[in-house]
């Protein structure tokens, strides 16, 4: 099926792009990296009378580390941040750029694009809520700095207005004795995750927990902060029965429908399994263990 025919136009800056999206109307859309809108557009579930290509604007796949903190540009692709020496040091984005999707995806897509989004069942979002991460907004008013846990209001909404674009997102980076790990569970690479779990702690210097952060996806409307669960670790020692504790906790702050991924129960029950094994490669990676982890499929 062919596209609703649209208007193309190329920005060659984001205010550029702003106005563009201004004086073109409600029904014009961003062209990032496409990887989402495209298909929707071919089955004609999405219909924008005008595409606005950022693609062409200077600067804006850019991924730098500066004063402690990781930025990387709205049109870094997830291929760029997989390869980036500047991301090794924060391993759960690794995690999270190496597993989406396919190849042809993660050349082309975006971790801006995927953001605004707003898909709950992308990964980006729960990896980058599991650390101190802002994004940097423009817009017709100017620039905002905005912190990802205001940033999605609901599935598919963002406080974007329609004129409105990420620039850049802010990681800063972990303290020391820190590690992370992000898992995501699917039937093969191609599809969405059936769910998925992000983890990013601090020790204390021995097995102490610090602090820590967990992130569920795929089970809910947006992203879900495990807070109980995160009780259940912070300030004791993490072992088999404190994991145990914080994978439990984590499946019932899970809100998972059921669908063709798997029942609502069977998606509980993933969940606390992937906290648990999350925080096992976490602790390790905490200790200065170099250690994979990150996309698992069904029969692997």
């Amino acid at each position: 099926m062919y596209a609703h025919p649209f208007s193309y136009h190329r920005a060659k800056s984001l205010a550029d792009a702003s106005k563009l999206l201004e004086q073109l109307g409600e029904e014009s859309r961003v062209l990032a990296g496409g990887q989402s809108l495209i298909p929707l557009m071919k089955m004609r579930m999405a219909r924008p009378t005008a595409l606005v290509d950022i693609n062409f604007v200077p600067g804006l796949s850019d991924i730098q580390v500066h004063n402690g903190e990781l930025r990387l540009g709205a049109l870094a692709r997830h291929t760029d941040i997989e390869m980036s020496d500047a991301v090794t040091a924060i391993p759960i984005l690794h995690d999270c750029a190496t597993g989406i999707a396919d190849v042809q995806v993660r050349n082309q897509g975006t971790i801006g694009g995927s953001l605004a989004e707003g898909d709950p069942s992308g990964d980006w979002g729960a990896t980058l809520l599991a650390l101190e991460t802002s994004l940097e907004c423009a817009g017709p008013q100017g620039e905002r700095s905005v912190k990802l846990e205001d940033f999605v209001k609901d599935a598919y909404t963002t406080v974007l207005g329609h004129d409105e674009l990420v620039r850049e997102i802010i990681v800063k980076k972990p303290p020391k004795n820190s590690g992370g790990a992000y898992l995501a569970f699917k039937r093969s690479a191609s599809v969405y995750s059936t769910a998925s779990a992000a983890v990013q702690l601090t020790l204390d210097g021995k097995d102490g927990c610090k602090d820590v952060r967990i992130v569920l996806a795929c089970v809910g409307l947006t992203a879900i902060r495990a807070k109980q669960a995160e009780t259940e670790l912070r300030g004791k020692q993490i072992d088999e029965q404190t994991m145990r504790r914080a994978g439990e906790a984590a499946r019932e702050a899970a809100e998972p429908q059921s669908d063709m991924r798997g029942s609502a129960d069977y998606k509980r029950i993933l969940v606390a399994a992937l906290v648990k094994r999350a925080l096992g490669f976490a602790v390790r990676r905490a200790r200065g263990e170099r250690v994979e982890a990150g996309h698992e499929y069904v029969g692997r």
